[in-house]
């Protein structure tokens, strides 16, 4: 049988439906909504998700697979040169081979191709120095022959 007294137990321990004041010390916390939210901006700001080298793609032009390598990972394995247009193959470390020409970009820092000749592919890329300064270095490629393997 619960009667009157089973109720007022409950309401004394809720506290009797009265309600409780604040210490006179104590401020309440009202959350704030700002004037007005201003949308984020993310120009001139990189992509945090991708790593920095990823932003410094010139002009925002698609970067080709022979660019994504540097060029002493990459092996001549064939030339064409007695042509109107002499090209050549170079091939990266997974066996893939890349038909190149003259004005092909090569590697991460601008290279291109600028000459193909009987046995050899010569690139020019540019490097910046410890100073800061660019400058255009040469790089030759050299076709590996088996009377060159033997030497």
């Amino acid at each position: 049988m619960w009667g009157w007294g089973v109720l007022v137990a409950v309401l004394a321990a809720s506290g009797g439906g009265a309600e409780e004041t604040p210490p006179a010390d104590s401020e309440l916390a009202r959350a704030v909504a700002p004037a007005s939210d201003l949308p984020y901006d993310a120009a001139g700001r990189r992509d945090p998700f991708r790593p920095p080298r990823a932003g410094s793609v010139r002009s925002g032009e698609p970067q080709t697979p022979l660019q994504r390598y540097e060029i002493g990972q990459l092996r001549l394995v064939a030339v064409i040169y007695d042509t109107h247009e002499p090209r050549a193959v170079v091939e990266d470390g997974q066996g893939l081979g890349y038909i190149v020409k003259v004005g092909t970009p090569v590697g991460p820092n601008g290279g291109q191709v600028r000459e193909i000749q009987r046995g050899r592919v010569l690139i020019t890329e540019d490097s910046v120095d410890f100073y800061g300064e660019h400058r255009l270095n040469e790089v030759a490629m050299e076709l590996r022959t088996a009377e060159r393997g033997k030497e």
